[in-house]
């Protein structure tokens, strides 16, 4: 089975020949050659230069026998095609003037994703290009409460007070916010799978700082929204976020295919509140690939034996995204275990 059907059945919950692995932030500093590329080119003109996209792209595909490639880029290219100056620092992402009344509300663009953002569409081309069918490509957006949040907030926070209290105080200026950048993400999402992503992941990150209630109001509905417009022929779609184990029910819901699961809840939970409609993918912990070989090992088989007894379709991930400091060794061993011992499982 190549490594795109591998990818893709499991997606759909369909027979596969082992547990297929990609990993979040897979292209990134752990890897000397992207530190490489990164030492010349700040990260926003890395974003926004599409050879060397392209060519962080594949570096994992190039060291590791992975499932799918995802797409070197960022979730706030789309905020700063809608109008907001962005900053892009290894200090952290920011919005030096962040929203803050409905007038900048009524001023931001749903933009043209082949203007505003085509050096996306030309990386995600040269991409395709160069993979070949060596494995699939996996496109990406952040979702509209996770955008919502830095754009009000202004940049990471570990609350996000600021978005949370615009959300909860005036509603209806929350619902045009998240319905606008719904509507690019779309777009932009739609661009992208015309020029050649074979799956899209939506990152909703800070989904667990709201509320089931909320995120039923101000969350889930726009992914579903999103989902709903995509021109897809058979793409499938993965929601993910962090600290979601009592919003799994919710994701399940809105349409996607895969629901990503962090490392708080075992898979055989994950399952129970999903409903079977859906694959899962995780979810072991990233601090797992610092540790030494066999208790790695250990952990990786749990993961997989959790995913067995949960049924239905697995990709095998982590729980978030890989670390800046992790030993590229330990990926290899980790991709390397996954195949064998699901190999043997199946």
């Amino acid at each position: 089975m190549s490594r795109a059907d591998r990818f893709l059945n499991a997606c759909k919950n369909l027979p596969v020949d082992c547990t297929p692995i990609w990993i979040m932030r897979q292209a990134g500093r752990y890897l000397p050659e992207y530190r490489a590329v990164r030492a010349k080119l700040s990260f926003l003109e890395l974003c926004k230069t599409p050879d060397a996209a392209c060519e962080v792209t594949l570096q994992p595909l190039e060291r590791f026998e992975l499932d799918a490639a995802i797409l070197f880029s960022d979730i706030l290219v789309v905020p700063e095609a809608m109008g907001m100056e962005l900053i892009l620092e290894d200090k952290g992402p920011e919005f030096p003037h962040p929203i803050t009344s409905r007038a900048e509300i009524e001023k931001l663009a749903i933009p043209d994703p082949e203007r505003e953002l085509a050096y996306v569409m030309e990386a995600i081309r040269r991409v395709r290009k160069n993979l070949g069918g060596r494995a699939p490509l996996i496109g990406f957006s952040g979702a509209p409460w996770t955008l919502a949040a830095y754009m009000i907030e202004g940049k990471t926070s570990r609350s996000f007070e600021k978005a949370k209290a615009l959300l909860f105080g005036d509603e209806a200026l929350a619902h045009t916010l998240l319905g606008k950048i719904a509507d690019s993400v779309t777009a932009y999402l739609n661009a992208q799978l015309a020029a050649g992503a074979q799956a899209v992941q939506l990152f909703d990150s800070w989904a667990g700082c709201l509320a089931p209630e909320d995120y039923a109001k101000f969350g889930a509905p726009y992914l579903t929204r999103i989902i709903q417009g995509l021109k897809r022929d058979g793409q499938p779609v993965i929601v993910f976020g962090v600290e979601t184990g009592e919003l799994l029910g919710l994701l399940a819901k809105t349409g996607a295919d895969v629901v990503g699961v962090d490392w708080r809840v075992p898979l055989p939970e994950a399952r129970r509140r999903t409903g079977a409609q859906v694959s899962l993918q995780g979810n072991l912990d990233p601090t797992s690939l610092f540790l030494p070989g066999d208790l790695l090992d250990a952990r990786a088989r749990k993961v997989l034996a959790d995913a067995k007894a949960a049924g239905g379709g697995h990709i095998f991930n982590l729980g978030h995204g890989i670390h800046q400091h992790t030993p590229p060794e330990s990926v290899a061993r980790l991709v390397d275990l996954v195949h064998r011992e699901s190999a043997r499982s199946a």
